[in-house]
């Protein structure tokens, strides 16, 4: 009969350890496995090499930003004027306010995928209901989703495009 040891992979660490432990009824002895630590002072020294790099995310380009607050602007329009009913005489004063904080938002703090936030949309439905317009949770929900599918693909293209030239 082979050895439990030799089943368990070599390993820099200690190989576990046969215990012999007393089984309930009192007759035979049942072999347990235990894994021996290995002191934490052991990785120190490894641990500390390998310091996490910091990653900066590159500025705003200011003709990405541009070119995706219109594109932003124009299918934003065309979404949101399914909701007449909701929008009324007021869609395009909506759409205004929503592509200018989003046009803000991409000159001022958008590097890239990893740096879409939630604060502008936030800020869209803030700003709609302190000017009283209507369906500020719908517009600002329906531009969030609308960022969330086409703003980092769009990055992602604009960067591949402006690499080639």
């Amino acid at each position: 009969m082979a050895s439990l040891c030799s089943f368990i992979p070599a390993t820099p660490f200690p190989q576990p350890t046969a215990v012999p432990a007393k089984n309930p009824n009192g007759h035979d002895t049942i072999l347990r496995t235990r894994r021996l630590l290995v002191p934490a002072k052991t990785f120190s020294r490894a641990l500390n090499a390998t310091q996490p790099q910091k990653y900066t995310y590159p500025d705003p380009i200011p003709e990405f930003g541009a070119a995706e607050t219109q594109k932003f602007k124009v299918e934003l329009l065309q979404k949101l004027s399914k909701e007449k009913e909701t929008f009324g005489n007021d869609l395009h004063t909506v759409v205004n306010v929503c592509s200018e904080i989003f046009n803000e938002f991409l000159h001022q703090e958008y590097g890239g995928p990893g740096t879409l936030l939630i604060e502008p949309f936030t800020d869209m439905m803030i700003t709609l209901k302190e000017k009283k317009l209507p369906g500020a949770p719908l517009a600002a929900r329906t531009s969030l989703l609308w960022a969330q599918n086409y703003v980092d693909r769009d990055w992602e293209s604009w960067i591949s495009k402006s690499r080639k030239l």
